[in-house]
């Protein structure tokens, strides 16, 4: 799940990109030939490599993070942020063994760190326990230095809802979007959700309009969503809107291969 708001593959690119930039310039100095003072220290130089497999991961380059991750726990085996990222890496890759692993190891460390119990949390609902993942988040919540509480709030109620508990779901969603710092754009598609699964249909339009017009580009898992939405309160004209859509973007998605098979529900 990534357990944040969905951005646009080139914001995502760049934004890392800029991340990478900056580790490497605290790593070496303005060349990077040159050895910097600040990279001498163990629990610096793994939070500059930690940052670098971070910015890698987050543009689609698992393999050069977990090298970094690597460096990074080489130089302080100790230093946990590095296990929490790691373990986020290893559970895109379908490697949930180590991933779990990674993970309970972060937690020895800090079990009470609010980024990986976050982290933790989103690992467990993308692996099937949905249910599970709530405790991880809310005990994120309870950190007063935490600084981007939404992203909890958005993950416990994405993954209430995974798990059937609609009324968790609203009242974490809710809360995002008070705390919310970018529009709540993940927030709101999930309240659309919500509120489609919910048979409460001209609610979920309300959130699904304002999603698609903070929205960037709309993902795959947004239109699909759109055109179920559409289908079901009778608007074939927004419907084939929304398929062209999809087709035209996304056509090699599971959500257009569904649309395709004829899998509205």
């Amino acid at each position: 799940m990534n357990m944040s708001s969905r951005r646009s593959g080139l914001l995502v690119l760049l934004l890392a990109t800029a991340c990478v930039v900056h580790a490497q310039a605290q790593l070496y100095g303005q060349n990077p030939h040159e050895s910097h003072a600040s990279g001498s220290d163990p629990r610096n130089r793994a939070k500059i490599h930690t940052e670098l497999g971070a910015a890698y991961f987050q543009a689609g380059n698992p393999s050069v993070a977990l090298d970094h991750l690597a460096t990074a726990l080489n130089a302080d085996s100790g230093f946990h942020q590095a296990y929490s990222v790691r373990g986020l890496v290893y559970g895109s890759l379908k490697e949930n063994a180590k991933a779990e692993s990674d993970f309970q190891r972060a937690l020895s460390i800090a079990p009470n760190d609010p980024e990986v119990n976050n982290n933790y949390g989103s690992f467990l609902c993308d692996s099937g326990k949905a249910r599970q993942s709530i405790a991880y988040f809310l005990n994120a919540l309870k950190s007063p230095l935490y600084e981007t509480p939404h992203l909890a709030y958005t993950n416990a109620g994405t993954c209430a809802l995974k798990s059937g508990d609609y009324d968790g779901a609203m009242h974490y969603l809710l809360q995002a979007l008070q705390l919310s710092r970018d529009n709540g754009v993940s927030a709101r598609l999930q309240l659309a959700r919500l509120f489609y699964l919910r048979g409460n249909l001209e609610e979920s339009r309300v959130y699904m309009n304002d999603v698609l017009k903070l929205m960037e580009s709309p993902t795959a898992e947004t239109l699909w969503l759109a055109i179920r939405l559409e289908r079901k309160l009778g608007n074939r004209a927004a419907e084939g809107g929304f398929a062209a859509q999809l087709r035209g973007r996304y056509p090699t998605s599971p959500e257009y291969q569904e649309f395709l098979k004829g899998n509205f529900e």
